[in-house]
């Protein structure tokens, strides 16, 4: 075994020889930003060797640092083997630092109708002349205050064995909570006194990056608090594939006790911002993918990325919360959203009842992007989803000095089309850091109309600006000069960060095509355009359109829905009726199997230029760069 100190924390651990530094830090405590899912290909993972000996292909994985940085010990955590004992120093750009997390849903009316209610009884006790047993009484009385006729209501047994002793130390004086449930109308407690003021809900939004909860009062129809935090899940993988092969690694029993702690510690601060107790939380609705759904209730998730890609379970499901560890009433139910299949899941059937477009008879296109995306086509008689990677490089991965929406990061950008000097704006207003995937898409839409690289993405080293020049394995563009960012490094994107998004904003293209081609419809045919999601969100519609992410329409009609999943969430916690839309929503879509589909690599090929190769589907992307040019050609 061989100890490693990890600096400036001075966390030790002892490992055996051949773990990998990551390895050992995850062991240790430690969250690193592993957004590759530690295959040495993000280069965001770097830890600097003071001290003792570890292994790392210099040769391999070099091209992330500079001659100097190599010679004062840097390396990547998840490639880099411990030979001997060591001491580490993780910078803080290393660590998961504190991220802006979307938790603002659509703002809709919302009819209240939850499925839990409580009822304060004051009963009669029994006597000779009244001998009904103590179910029945309480039952009855519960009918008389309003609630569900009696002989529809049912108690398990945990609750039967509280009633005789409850009801006489009470004096009679109780209430009983319901729940409607699968089966029908449930006792899932009774309390002494009258508690029938303290009722609450939860609705969580699941994500793989994040996990953010709404605490609704269950009595008022009112939220009473808001939380989120990572899921900390992120320290088995960044992405949903590396969680999966961790899972197939023994690893399943980790990942749902990490998703449930995330769960727990958005409830827990939600609940002590309300101030409220969380035993007087008695349902839990959760929103998630597919595979979060089954890492979260523990059922091997190892199938769905095998051929033919099939999951466990696909429809809604009601469950005990504590049986899976989640900690509110010891009968909280938790209610989870249903799937389409490997990749659509709980959480885009939450964005879809959210936007209201299964409702509607003219089409919509929703458009989800997080470290995977979602794509779904159709109206009130027919839909069409699929899915793909392209989160990566659009959430910061795979883009040399890409960043979550952490402080620091640059998350809008515009350029000076003659000087050629850029505007920015940072997440907290401090010196840059990184740059966040919305603010990845303005400086390609921006780099394109100011003729800084043309519609393949090859930067114009021409130009004779500072800005512009031949860096250390490719041109480019500097964002920020090193004296001006918060790293002590000039900030800047090269012609293969360029590429990796003109690859990643391709394939959204080019499945948004897909699905109309499949509907037979065209780009008129599309009367809006929903984005969900964190980055949907924060991202410029024009400059979305610019470069080609997502067909053309009129801006007015593209429309940013925020964080759909928790707004599904919160729509089938408070409203019951809604929650028995889901299975049928979900039973309407039809999932197309990109890597299935003949015509997918054919609309990818096309797309892989600015915006297109067929410049007639983007009229007004095509009228703003001959205008621009025209500009150029007059100074």
């Amino acid at each position: 075994m061989r100890t490693v100190t990890f600096l400036p924390s001075y966390h030790k651990i002892e490992a055996p020889r051949g773990t990998t530094i990551l390895d050992a830090a995850q062991r240790a405590g430690i969250n690193m930003n592993v957004v590759c899912g530690g295959i040495g290909k993000c280069g965001k993972c770097v830890v600097y060797v003071q001290s003792g000996k570890a292994e790392f292909d210099k040769q391999k994985f070099g091209r992330f640092f500079t001659e100097e940085e190599l010679k004062k010990g840097a390396c990547l955590a998840c490639v880099t083997t411990i030979q001997g004992d060591l001491q580490v120093i993780i910078p803080e750009s290393t660590l998961i630092q504190e991220q802006k997390i979307l938790v603002e849903g659509t703002e809709m009316e919302i009819e209240f109708h939850p499925s839990v209610k409580k009822y304060y009884v004051e009963l009669q006790p029994p006597t000779l002349a009244d001998p009904s047993p103590d179910l029945s009484r309480l039952l009855w009385g519960i009918q008389k205050r309003g609630g569900p006729v009696a002989e529809k209501m049912y108690a398990p047994l945990e609750v039967m064995r509280k009633i005789p002793a409850l009801l006489r130390h009470s004096d009679w004086k109780v209430t009983g909570t319901i729940a409607l449930v699968p089966g029908g109308y449930r006792l899932i407690d009774i309390q002494e006194n009258d508690t029938s003021h303290r009722l609450f809900g939860a609705a969580v939004d699941l994500g793989s990056t994040t996990v953010v909860v709404y605490l609704w009062d269950l009595i008022t129809g009112k939220i009473t608090a808001v939380a989120s935090n990572y899921n900390k899940q992120i320290s088995c993988g960044e992405d949903i594939l590396a969680r999966v092969n961790y899972a197939q690694k023994n690893g399943i029993a980790k990942l749902q006790t990490l998703a449930v702690e995330s769960i727990n510690a958005a409830l827990t601060s939600a609940a002590n911002s309300a101030g409220i107790d969380r035993e007087d939380i008695y349902e839990v609705v959760v929103a998630g993918n597919t595979v979060m759904t089954h890492m979260m209730l523990g059922i091997d998730p190892g199938y769905i990325i095998k051929e033919p890609y099939v999951p466990v379970v696909q429809r809604a499901l009601s469950v005990a919360a504590a049986r899976i560890g989640i900690t509110c009433n010891d009968n909280c139910g938790l209610f989870a959203f249903p799937a389409v299949s490997d990749f659509i899941g709980g959480d885009i059937i939450a964005d879809i009842l959210a936007c209201g477009m299964s409702e509607k008879d003219d089409i919509s296109l929703l458009v989800d992007i997080g470290t995977n995306f979602e794509v779904v086509l159709g109206n009130r008689d027919w839909m069409f989803s699929c899915a793909g990677a392209a989160g990566p490089a659009l959430e910061g991965g795979e883009v040399l000095f890409g960043m979550r929406a952490n402080p620091g990061a640059i998350d809008k950008i515009s350029i000076d089309p003659v000087t050629l000097k850029p505007v920015y704006s940072t997440i907290n207003s401090i010196k840059p850091r990184g740059i966040t995937g919305s603010g990845l898409i303005d400086i390609l839409a921006e780099l394109l109309t100011s003729g800084v690289i043309d519609r393949t993405g090859r930067i114009n080293t021409e130009y004779e600006n500072p800005r512009i020049r031949t860096g250390v394995h490719f041109p480019e563009y500097v964002i920020a000069f090193a004296k001006e960012t918060d790293i002590g490094k000039d900030i800047v994107i090269t012609e293969n960060d360029i590429k990796n998004l003109i690859m990643s904003k391709a394939s959204i293209h080019a499945a948004c095509v897909t699905l109309m081609k499949e509907a037979a419809v065209t780009r008129f045919d599309i009367a809006t355009i929903y984005f969900a999601g964190a980055f949907g969100n924060y991202i410029n519609k024009k400059n979305a359109t610019t470069v080609g992410l997502i067909p053309e329409i009129d801006l007015d009609r593209i429309k940013n829905i925020g964080n759909g999943a928790v707004a599904g969430a919160n729509l089938a916690l408070i409203n019951r009726r809604q929650r028995k839309l889901l299975d049928g929503i979900a039973g309407r879509i039809a999932y197309i199997e990109l890597n299935a589909e003949p015509s997918f690599m054919d609309e990818y090929t096309s797309s892989a230029f600015l915006p297109h190769t067929d410049l007639s589907l983007f009229p007004g992307v095509q009228a703003l760069l001959e205008s621009e040019r025209g500009k150029k050609e007059e100074t």
